[in-house]
């Protein structure tokens, strides 16, 4: 039987199709379809685990299972991806360590250039990654002036240069080729960092700025100060305009935000309550209280609430629970669980 060119064309077409199909769904190594927990653990060395996002597979350290003696580092502070990438900061070790995001094996360390590296994003093949330096209380003469982003080249995984910032330095978030900079502790400005021209500016918000997310053109901060009643301030990216929403004493111990779908979620204590983006005042209805001192790490992500205790003497928990308030999974991490991280 004879085909016609265009009846092969289709059947050619159609099984690419099946097959790219085929090929899309397919993992691309043992924690894909799943999230990590980054354990901040101690001065020497702390730990990565993983879940599948159907809980069927669980491991505590997937770092060490992949590498063998080769140690992370310790204080494990955040980890950013590029492609199919990870990059893993070590705070206290100094280091980041570059590995496979699928099969977690080993792939570089960036050892050289950083001083207390905090949190990284990545732009046209460059990351961009905060360095606390020093603390002040190590080096009251300068550490709160003296610490820089580290710009690293991925492609030689080494630090090409540093933008000074006379300043303190923490999270992150990178938009229209800038980067939005919280300061940490006494410290009360936004810091708005150029990165084509390296020029710094600020924006005053108020003191013990940290956790900070961007969403339709507006800067989510949330401020936890020390003493005094939480904030959530919002810089209007277009004017740098500032306004505030400020929580109430039945809200204090204000910790950690993440924004999902149009609603800010934030902690307090032991508890996580949740508003609409545009409201304008918090709720203070916890959807969840965990059996807890505090939470230590925290995230919202597909349809989902992602909670860790900071036990450092023993493992941390992390409970994952539906945005009704539903425990769905409960999982014995590692020492001071300080972050999900989600690879889909």
């Amino acid at each position: 039987m004879k085909f016609s060119k265009l009846l092969l064309i289709a059947l050619s077409i159609s099984l690419f199709v099946s097959c790219s199909s085929d090929d899309d769904d397919t993992p691309k190594g043992a924690y894909d379809n799943g999230f990590f927990i980054l354990n901040e653990g101690s001065s020497d060395v702390g730990s990565i685990s993983f879940s599948s996002n159907d809980f069927s597979i669980f491991t505590k350290d997937i770092y060490k299972a992949e590498n063998g003696n080769d140690l992370v580092g310790g204080y494990l502070q955040n980890i950013f991806f590029d492609g199919d990438k990870a990059y893993i900061i070590a705070g206290g070790s100094n280091v980041i360590n570059v590995v496979n995001r699928y099969t977690f094996k080993l792939i570089a360390k960036i050892d050289s250039g950083l001083a207390t590296p905090r949190y990284g994003v990545v732009k046209d093949g460059k990351a961009y990654v905060t360095n606390a330096n020093t603390y002040s209380y190590i080096n009251p003469a300068t550490g709160d002036t003296d610490d820089f982003v580290a710009v690293i080249n991925l492609a030689t995984n080494k630090v090409e240069s540093k933008i000074e910032l006379n300043a303190t330095a923490n999270r992150l978030v990178l938009e229209d080729g800038k980067l939005y900079i919280t300061e940490p502790n006494s410290s009360s400005k936004l810091l708005i960092v150029n990165i084509a021209t390296k020029a710094v500016e600020t924006v005053e918000i108020g003191y013990s700025a940290d956790c900070i997310e961007e969403e339709n053109g507006n800067l989510y901060i949330l401020r936890a100060p020390f003493s005094g009643n939480g904030e959530l301030v919002k810089v209007k990216l277009s004017d740098k305009s500032v306004s505030k929403i400020g929580f109430p004493d039945s809200l204090a111990g204000v910790g950690l935000m993440d924004i999902e779908d149009n609603k800010i979620y934030y902690t307090a204590g032991t508890s996580v309550y949740v508003m609409g983006i545009n409201a304008t005042a918090p709720s203070t209805t916890a959807i969840i209280t965990i059996p807890e001192s505090y939470i230590y790490g925290f995230a919202v992500e597909n349809n989902r609430i992602y909670v860790a205790d900071g036990k450092f003497d023993k493992d941390s928990r992390a409970f994952i629970y539906d945005l009704a308030g539903n425990l769905q999974k409960e999982l014995a991490t590692g020492a001071g669980s300080n972050g999900f991280y989600f690879n889909d």
